[in-house]
């Protein structure tokens, strides 16, 4: 088996089966790399973690390929047996990056996996606290907060900036790390990123 750097081809090979079985996912993905891109240069990550970062935030839904349609298309809220399917996409992500046999999917796949560990340390799969979750996958997190939160749901409209980031500000300590969400709060402000 060959174990060359995950590269673009790659990437793009996934985000388009994903594309293809939910575009709201891809598209929403798309919005979170670039999110969690200006947040990592931002805290300084080298070249190699800057690289997982991109593409772990890239594929960072990519397990939701293995989530059946009546989870993954639910106009509404989740049933406790749903809630408890759609909570596995961080791991069968991180089984899907191990199955390519290529050189930093190991790092993506973790990444992957602990994107939906909170600070608090009441998140999940496993249940990490605070620097005990991997960096990337707390700037992740972040990110994908700010875009789950500001953009359209099938059970909600999109939320303003401002509303955003007062509901951010709740989690802050709770859900995300409070450096982070301090550095990103300041980030965002003037980033064209910024929702309306």
């Amino acid at each position: 088996m060959r174990h060359d750097p995950i590269t673009h081809r790659v990437t793009r090979t996934l985000v388009t089966a994903l594309g293809e079985r939910d575009e709201g996912t891809r598209a929403h993905c798309e919005r979170v790399v670039a999110l969690a891109d200006l947040l990592g240069r931002s805290c300084g990550l080298d070249g190699r973690d800057l690289r997982v970062l991109h593409s772990a935030a890239c594929l960072h839904d990519i397990g939701k390929l293995g989530i059946p349609d009546h989870v993954l298309h639910n106009p509404g809220p989740l049933d406790a047996e749903s809630w408890a399917t759609m909570r596995t996409h961080p791991e069968r992500g991180q089984r899907i990056l191990a199955s390519l046999g290529v050189s930093r999917a190991d790092s993506v796949g973790l990444a992957i996996r602990h994107h939906h560990e909170q600070f608090d340390g009441q998140g999940y799969p496993d249940r990490l606290a605070g620097e005990a979750i991997p960096v990337v996958s707390r700037i992740i997190a972040m990110a994908d907060t700010y875009d789950a939160i500001a953009t359209r749901r099938v059970y909600r409209d999109a939320q303003p900036h401002h509303s955003t980031m007062a509901t951010m500000e709740q989690e802050r300590g709770v859900k995300l790390d409070p450096w982070l969400f301090d550095r990103f709060a300041r980030l965002i402000e003037r980033s064209p990123l910024r929702a309306m």
